[in-house]
């Protein structure tokens, strides 16, 4: 792709990219970007990351070469990947999806530029400086995910108007979890419900937990921040509709698996979006100089099916206010 071809293409795309995206030197060489996620559910921010890829006019096999690093729910396969990407796959760029995984991918390299996408204060987890002036070579995008743990409650109570007591699970080595447990308690309390927060460290104990849970414990499921829980969703999900618990999850992509709520972003834009840097860092911008950018998007879904199979009636006006009705 020749220089100007390749910032005409860029600015059309992201407006004010003209700004950020510096022309560079013309090249045959395909640019290699290693991706390190969870995988699950997850899968959703990679169609994402493509789709953005090629609206940026990058190519695969043409002008990228994306090697793929699936942890599957693993915050040390996951630092094991960005370590082996930047040391024996000599990558140009990593894009890391989550929180947890952009810290990993931060602790096991010291030289490859990163673009992230966050459900967590990216100031607050330490994975840059400052939202204007990363100052470091972290950059990438932060969506609304614990941000938005009040609303998710009060929409979970407006289907189940008599809750007294959620239960969720969490990873409490995962900061991005435990920032989202913090915020579930203090969201809870305002509406006098309880929350029974039962740590699980590794897909096997999330089993034990499954296995154990009953009806009696509470009147729902409440998915938070971490990846470990929501890359397991589906079975999370089996277990709870087989209880005839109600489920409410932080983004889209889990209510078309089957939870009955779901308040958030959907995960192709945490792929999509940081396309946008990762074509500017390609052409020659430096993290440091690439603001981290809030994406406040999130959406309504609501799974119908699965509110007749477990027996419950969605209020009128909520449905109307969904994005995504599952039927």
């Amino acid at each position: 792709m020749r220089r100007r071809e390749f910032i005409a293409v860029v600015a059309a795309i992201f407006p004010g990219a003209r700004l950020l995206c510096p022309a560079h030197a013309q090249t045959s060489a395909i640019r290699r970007i290693g991706v390190v996620y969870q995988g699950g559910l997850y899968e959703a921010s990679i169609e994402g990351l493509r789709a953005g890829l090629r609206a940026a006019g990058l190519e695969e096999g043409r002008h990228v070469a994306l090697l793929l690093r699936n942890a599957r729910g693993d915050l040390a396969p996951a630092e094991a990947a960005a370590r082996a990407l930047e040391r024996d796959e000599k990558v140009d760029l990593l894009v890391a999806i989550g929180t947890s995984t952009a810290l990993a991918a931060k602790r096991a390299t010291t030289e490859v530029p990163i673009v992230f996408a966050a459900g967590a204060d990216p100031v607050a987890a330490g994975l840059v400086e400052s939202i204007a002036t990363p100052g470091g070579r972290l950059t990438g995008f932060h969506f609304l995910t614990i941000d938005l743990t009040a609303k998710r409650l009060e929409i979970l109570r407006e289907i189940v108007p008599t809750l007294r007591r959620i239960v969720t699970f969490y990873d409490p080595r995962t900061p991005g979890a435990v920032s989202s447990i913090a915020a579930l308690r203090e969201a809870a309390g305002t509406l006098d419900i309880e929350v029974v927060a039962q740590q699980v460290a590794s897909p096997e104990e999330l089993r034990d937990r499954l296995r154990t849970l009953s009806a009696a414990q509470a009147e729902a499921f409440f998915f938070v921040a971490d990846f470990l829980v929501i890359n397991h969703a589906p079975l999370v999900i089996e277990t709870a509709n087989a209880l005839r618990l109600p489920t409410m999850a932080t983004q889209l992509g889990t209510v078309r698996e089957g939870a009955l709520a779901g308040y958030g972003p959907d995960w192709r834009e945490y792929g999509r979006r940081p396309a946008r840097y990762v074509a500017c860092i390609l052409a020659g911008s430096l993290p440091r100089d690439l603001p981290v950018e809030a994406i406040n998007q999130p959406a309504l879904a609501i799974n119908l099916k699965t509110a007749k199979a477990i027996g419950f009636d969605i209020p009128p006006l909520l449905l109307a206010r969904a994005d995504e009705v599952i039927e």
